[in-house]
């Protein structure tokens, strides 16, 4: 991925990130789970890993996505938009992984897809 979220994670969300998240039902689309430095953002209905983020000490303290992939067959996952999947990556991490409101993310998110694709249909469980 070209463009990568500028978020610097503290130790604490760092630590969490890495416990992962693991979706309850199938109203949950997300399930992340990370192996060393590395955290895999997969669709839980279907299995597909749309992203990996390989994450790093920031200068200053903290913790920052230095690389990512993502999915770029059509048939798995129908963006091909860096700034989107930027987006989509940071949300997902915040919203679902931490908890956290993201309302800002989350609106930007929304804006973003209704300006791309005509319509409001966030990933699940980030609008």
């Amino acid at each position: 991925m070209p463009l990568l979220p500028r978020r610097i994670w503290s130790d604490g969300d760092w630590g969490r990130i890495q416990l992962g998240y693991g979706s309850r039902d199938m109203e949950e689309r997300w399930d992340v789970f990370a192996e060393g430095n590395v955290v895999f953002l997969h669709r839980s209905w279907a299995g597909n890993g749309l992203f990996e983020a390989t994450f790093a000490p920031a200068d200053g303290g903290g913790w920052q996505i230095a690389e990512a992939v993502a999915e770029r067959d059509p048939e798995r996952y129908r963006s091909n938009d860096d700034e989107y999947d930027s987006l989509t990556l940071e949300v997902v991490l915040s919203v679902i992984v931490l908890g956290e409101p993201a309302e800002e993310l989350r609106e930007t998110l929304r804006e973003l897809t209704r300006k791309r694709w005509g319509n409001a249909d966030v990933p699940a469980g980030t609008g």
